[in-house]
């Protein structure tokens, strides 16, 4: 299906909407050990690193549909080794939840491919040609146009999301995200909460939960936290958990961040 449009009514299209197919590299996952999952592909990747640098890969979910799964870190994992995560298939709604707040799209799990719903003229039903044709009616003679109403102001541009504060406790089991810009939290962070930003992410308190920053793949994004006492920290999918944290940093406020690939906890 091809859909045509001209700038203006000039003879010129201006662009060109078609149907067509690509052959997208899969990543088929049989288990939910990302540990495991980035110490197969790392390797892979060095042997590669061409073949897999800005590579669009597809997530594919149908072999655990209702296994918990860290999916942001699964996204922000790919991001830092180089690829881009562009949808995912399978996968409990929960995952396909995220998928969408993370603006990855969410694919079909048949063999058929989506065709996309384009307007189109109304063909005329079989047989419409043998019907007879009306008698013409006289028409009504045109009525004066009215006169022509000033244009609508246009609307005012809506302003950029600089981010998200939050002021209260973030409990056991609740999921913030900021999307577009920073996670600021004013209050303490439980164990089981999870926060996530495309950018940096505050924490004016303790933070025994999760924090991941820059989850769309900014490796300029980072974590600061007054009290550092997280079950796990990423930035851009560098990721480490409560056993790999050195204890002098417990409880201190740092500042987390990217160097040169390597993940940097810094007392501040």
């Amino acid at each position: 299906m091809i859909l045509n449009a001209t700038d203006g009514g000039a003879e010129r299209a201006s662009f060109e909407l078609k149907a067509t197919s690509y052959t997208l590299p899969t990543l088929r996952l049989l288990d939910s050990d990302l540990g495991e999952l980035s110490r197969f592909l790392e390797p892979k990747i060095q042997q590669a690193p061409a073949f897999f640098r800005n590579a669009p890969v597809v997530i594919d979910l149908t072999r655990l549909p209702d296994v918990r799964l860290d999916f942001p870190l699964l996204v922000g994992l790919l991001r830092g080794l180089g690829m881009l995560p562009i949808g995912v298939r399978g996968g409990s709604e929960t995952h396909k939840e995220t998928a969408r707040l993370m603006d990855l799209a969410i694919l079909s799990q048949g063999g058929k491919r989506a065709t996309p719903v384009l307007a189109e003229p109304t063909a005329e039903p079989p047989g419409a040609a043998a019907r007879p044709a009306r008698a013409a009616v006289p028409s009504a003679p045109p009525k004066e146009a009215p006169p022509a109403q000033p244009a609508a102001a246009p609307a005012p541009p809506e302003p950029e999301r600089a981010g998200k504060v939050v002021t209260r406790p973030v409990r056991s089991g609740q999921r913030v995200y900021a999307a577009g810009g920073d996670l600021i939290v004013l209050a303490p962070v439980s164990a089981g909460a999870e926060l996530m930003a495309d950018g940096h992410v505050h924490v004016y308190g303790a933070l025994r939960g999760r924090a991941l920053a820059g989850v769309k793949g900014n490796t300029d994004a980072r974590i600061f936290c007054h009290d550092l006492r997280a079950e796990l920290i990423s930035v851009a999918g560098h990721y480490r958990v409560s056993e790999n944290l050195e204890p002098a940093l417990a409880g201190r406020p740092v500042q987390i961040y990217l160097r040169e690939g390597r993940l940097i906890i810094e007392a501040l």
